[in-house]
Formats: structure tokens, C-alpha cells, sequence
């Protein structure tokens, strides 16, 4: 297949792209000697997973228990569910562990350590820790809450370490923010994992990371390893951090140009919100960017339509984009957009066009 023959809209992959970001993220870890646990929850697919985890350990980290089944039956057997465990999926997820696979589940209290410690399986278990406020995790300043989760996990579970992601990373003015956000992030986990082992607990495992802070990090003294996703596709949200260009985002949306409104500056196209996500990111990027046209972007999304116009509201010449013009929408968040979609469009070098399967659910 070419890339002139897809149906629009689809989803395309530009492997050189991806290849790049992977190999930038592996060397920005490696520098610091220690290990990457990739998150797959933006990929979701063994061909890509494939990719990230080559020359790594094999460890990965998931968002669903859904991902976990998925690349546990691709042959990962090391993988961490990095979203607090809600006890009624513990027996989905003894599923796993009696088909070999080593799950490490994550929990931030002392009710859901009780559940865990009380369930047939000794699971793993990583402490989640809060590093900016934002979201789940203890305090890393709570040691009475910390070693209460420790004990309630001692009656039954393996209390393994600690965990934290500083989302508010992504909300960092800039670049010149982020290495203040990577030190914040390993400071609350280590000083988590501090009060643990004072008060008798092991705590082998010091876990860190969000692509930004993992890109950014410049001294990683006392975490043992980082977790990332995003940065093997890159999206517009971590090309206006500064995190990357918008040169370097992999993924993108083909679309289809369907329509012109001229009076009001409009060129309609066959991509809505249902093949872009309803995600508006950060700043004013609309639904989406077209490629190499900064200037042009997606104002509006109904479910199968969308709007392009200039961001400054100018005038567009509806004659450069005639019925039927193939261009590409470059994504906000690339998490939410390729999760419209069933499979990559996969872009190599020689232009080729092959498809890999992409999956969703939980």
C-alpha cells in the first residue's frame, strides 16, 4: 500500500521519527546508569513495544490490565500496572501471575494494601508517592502514613518500593522548568523510600518518571529506574514544553479535504474528533496542527468533521487545497489520538506503507 491510497482518516507512523525518539530517551537514561521501564500505554502495540524495550531489561510499564494481558501473552514477563489497584481486579490480574508473569501493582492506602495482603496471590507492591499534588500518592513527608501501607502489606504482600510520576511536568512554563521538576520527582521518591527502610522495610526498587522529567533529569542518585511513554511518538503538548519540535512528532492524522467555506476562511476535512480525540492540550493549537503548516490548524472537531482555518483568523486561498487533498494533522496529545484508531500506518524510509495492529480497552 502507498501512502496516496489510504482511506482517510488513518493514522501514520513515521518509524524514522519513532526510531529517533527512542534512541534519545535511551541515551538520556543511560547516562545516569540506570534502568528503563518503558511505558507501553501510549503505543499499544507489541511491534512498537518491541522497539522500545530493545537493549533494555524487558520490563515494562502498563496503564490497563487489558496491556498487561496483551504484551504478557507477546512474552514480557516483568511488567509494572501503574494505576492503583481497585481490589475487584485482583482476580483478572492473578490471571497473569498464574500464566508467569511477575505483576507489580501500586497502591497509595492503607484499605487498598489490606485488600492486596489479604488475596491469595503475594503480590508486589510499589508505595505510589505524590511529587507535585496533582493526582494519587502519600506524601513523601508522611512517614506515618507510609509505614501504616507498609505494615498493612507485611500480612500478606511484598512491599517492594516506591513509585511516583510528577504529571505536573507537563504544566512546566518551559524547558528551563524541567530539571527542577526531575529533581523534585526523585527527592519525594527517595526521601519515600528513606523513611521506609528507617522503619524496617525493604525498599529495593525507587521508581521514577514522565518524559519530560526523564529527558531533563541531571542527577538520578538513589532511583533505579525510569518510567516513560510518550517520548517515542512526541505530540504538539510536549513540542510546546520544549521538550522536543514539532519535527520530531512520529505520529499523525491523514485526512482528507472535503469542503471549502471561503466567506468564513474554511477548509473542511474528514477528520474529526472522533479520528483526532477531543483533547486541546495546551495553548492555541485547536484539535490539531497540520504538518509543516504551523499557521493552519484544526479550530473546530464535530464527530466526523473537522474545521481547518489560520490561527490568526486570516483569509485562506481554498484553491491550494483543492477536494480530495491529502494533508496531515499533527496530534495534541498522542496518547488520545492514536487511541481512536485500530492500527499504525507505518512510514519507512522508502515510503513504503505497512500496518501495525494497535489495540484498546481495559
Amino acid at each position: 500500500m502507498h501512502l496516496a491510497d489510504l482511506p482517510t482518516p488513518a493514522l501514520l507512523l513515521d518509524a524514522a521519527k519513532m526510531r529517533a525518539n527512542i534512541a534519545r530517551m535511551n541515551a538520556a537514561v543511560s547516562q545516569h546508569g540506570v534502568q528503563l521501564r518503558p511505558h507501553l500505554k501510549t503505543a499499544k502495540s507489541t511491534a512498537i513495544a518491541r522497539e522500545m524495550t530493545a537493549g533494555w531489561s524487558g520490563a515494562v510499564t502498563v496503564s490497563t490490565l487489558k496491556e498487561a494481558e496483551e504484551f504478557a501473552a507477546a512474552g514480557y514477563r516483568d511488567i509494572l500496572y501503574a494505576v492503583g489497584i481497585a481490589p475487584g481486579k485482583l482476580d483478572q490480574a492473578a490471571k497473569l501471575v498464574a500464566r508467569g508473569v511477575n505483576l507489580t501493582l501500586i497502591l497509595d492506602s492503607v484499605a487498598a494494601a489490606e485488600a492486596v495482603a489479604a488475596h491469595a496471590v503475594r503480590w508486589p507492591v510499589l508505595i505510589e508517592v505524590d511529587s507535585d499534588g496533582r493526582r494519587a500518592g502519600v506524601a513523601p513527608g508522611n512517614a506515618e502514613q507510609l509505614v501504616a501501607i507498609g505494615q498493612a502489606l507485611s500480612a500478606g504482600a511484598e512491599l517492594h518500593g516506591v513509585m511516583t510520576h510528577r504529571g505536573g511536568s507537563y504544566a512546566a512554563a518551559g524547558p528551563d522548568q524541567l530539571p527542577e521538576h526531575a529533581e523534585a520527582e526523585r527527592r519525594a521518591a527517595v526521601t519515600a523510600a528513606g523513611t521506609l527502610r528507617a522503619a524496617g522495610f525493604p525498599c529495593p526498587v525507587v521508581s521514577v518518571g514522565s518524559t519530560p522529567t526523564a529527558l531533563f533529569a541531571r542527577n538520578l542518585t538513589g532511583v533505579t529506574e525510569v518510567r516513560a511513554g510518550v517520548y517515542v511518538f512526541n505530540d504538539l503538548v510536549t513540542a510546546g514544553l520544549g521538550v522536543c519540535g514539532t519535527e520530531d512528532v512520529a505520529i499523525s492524522v491523514a485526512t482528507s479535504v472535503i469542503g471549502h467555506q471561503p466567506e468564513r476562511g474554511w477548509v473542511l476535512i474528514d477528520a474529526g474528533w472522533m479520528a483526532l480525540s477531543g483533547d486541546k492540550g495546551r495553548g492555541d493549537q485547536g484539535y490539531g496542527m497540520v504538518a509543516a503548516e504551523p499557521d493552519l490548524i484544526v479550530v473546530s472537531a464535530n464527530q466526523e468533521h473537522g474545521i481547518l482555518a489560520r490561527r490568526d483568523g486570516g483569509p485562506i486561498d481554498h484553491h491550494r487545497y483543492p477536494i480530495g487533498t491529502q494533508l496531515r494533522i499533527l496530534p495534541n496529545h498522542a496518547c488520545a489520538t492514536a487511541a481512536q484508531h485500530d492500527r499504525y500506518h507505518v512510514l519507512e524510509e522508502d515510503g513504503l506503507v505497512q500496518v501495525w495492529p494497535r489495540f484498546g480497552g481495559w
